[in-house]
């Protein structure tokens, strides 16, 4: 049994977590905040897009209707499940995981001959750093960093948590079990590490202006970028795996550091309280390198946070939570609700409209 300070902060954090499940219809707004959301980003979608970008439409006249309906619904009970801290990270890396699937899965079959399966046939790599990498070396196409963009001011660098097709793969690795069968713990990076990626990304960004003045061919700059896709997918085997830390996007991945900047751009932050007495429990919950001693005790997770929320349930005295710009402490589960309910739906409606 546990006795004085301990207990009184394992009581705290069973009053926490048991308020923080939703009970009633009353208590499930978020839900129905993000199913309206998701109505609201694929009604025009719908309506105005062509070719059609909804799948079901692609095959069934109309059927686009009935896909946006069920990605609305997808939406809402998502978002009322996750709600739940203490179950929120367990659903974030399953809608996550299957969210990579499909993308990958509708490129395979499309590759495969079945075109609808793909955007517009005009194919590129399905790598992030190619998302700005790319508009620099051709000097054109700036769809993609215009929706990454978009989605980071919506709410904020979760594109690194809820919306990369590659983010989830480094995510299983960072928490692939040891051979005793436990999950392994996060590892603080060594300092160097945070150098480094800015490092990387003036590279890239270099390599891409650079191809793109010395006139190299684009098959040669497409083997480029490829080589280094292979290359994060050895990043996340070979210091994802060991560490227990997503390294590849918080460290390799350039479109990462990006966004992360960009994030600063959004009203949402994760807070750590004043009250905060720095027991490190939300450290080992952080897979993004954004919890360390240091940041605790500076009140501010560091700029890797991806806003993914894992950390929020784990904290035994309730001193994590999100909050605005312009607020320093955590503001209550409302905001967080909001926060949660505008990734779902963000999500839901890239689930129904991205492929390549």
């Amino acid at each position: 049994m546990r006795t004085g300070s301990d207990g009184m902060q394992c009581a705290a954090a069973e009053v926490l977590l048991t308020r923080s499940v939703p009970a009633t219809t009353a208590e499930r707004w978020p839900g129905v905040l993000a199913a309206a959301l998701v109505l609201g980003l694929l009604v025009p979608v719908q309506l105005l897009v062509r070719p059609p970008m909804l799948l079901l439409e692609r095959f069934w006249t109309g059927a686009g209707w009935i896909e946006v309906l069920l990605l609305a619904v997808y939406a809402g009970l998502v978002t009322v499940r996750m709600l739940d801290p203490r179950r929120q990270a367990r659903w974030r890396r399953r809608i996550w995981l299957l969210f990579s699937a499909v993308f990958f899965g509708q490129l395979v079959v499309g590759l495969l001959g079945e075109s609808r399966m793909l955007m517009n046939g005009d194919l590129h790599l399905p790598i992030p750093a190619m998302v700005f990498a790319g508009p620099l070396f051709r000097g054109e196409g700036l769809f993609m960093p215009l929706l990454v963009l978009s989605t980071v001011l919506i709410a904020g660098p979760v594109w690194c948590s809820h919306l990369c097709y590659i983010g989830a793969w480094d995510q299983q690795a960072a928490e692939s079990k040891r051979a005793s069968g436990s999950r392994r713990r996060p590892r603080t990076l060594p300092g160097w590490a945070r150098y480094l990626r800015w490092l990387i990304l003036l590279l890239v960004a270099g390599a891409a202006v650079g191809l793109r003045v010395a006139g190299v061919p684009t098959s040669i700059a497409t083997l480029v970028g490829a080589g280094f896709g292979v290359l994060g997918v050895v990043v996340m085997v070979a210091w994802s795996k060991r560490t227990g830390t997503m390294t590849h996007c918080v460290v390799f991945c350039p479109l990462g550091l990006l966004v992360n900047l960009l994030g600063k751009l959004s009203v949402f932050r994760l807070r750590i309280a004043d009250g905060c007495d720095e027991c490190g429990a939300c450290r080992r919950s952080c897979r993004y390198d954004a919890l360390r001693k240091s940041d605790i005790r500076r009140r501010r997770p560091a700029l890797s946070c991806s806003l993914c929320g894992d950390c929020v349930g784990t904290c035994p005295s309730g001193q994590l939570g999100f909050g605005l710009a312009w607020l320093r402490e955590p503001r209550g589960s409302g905001l967080r609700a909001v926060q949660i309910a505008v990734a779902i739906a963000l999500h839901a409606a890239f689930l129904g409209t991205a492929r390549i």
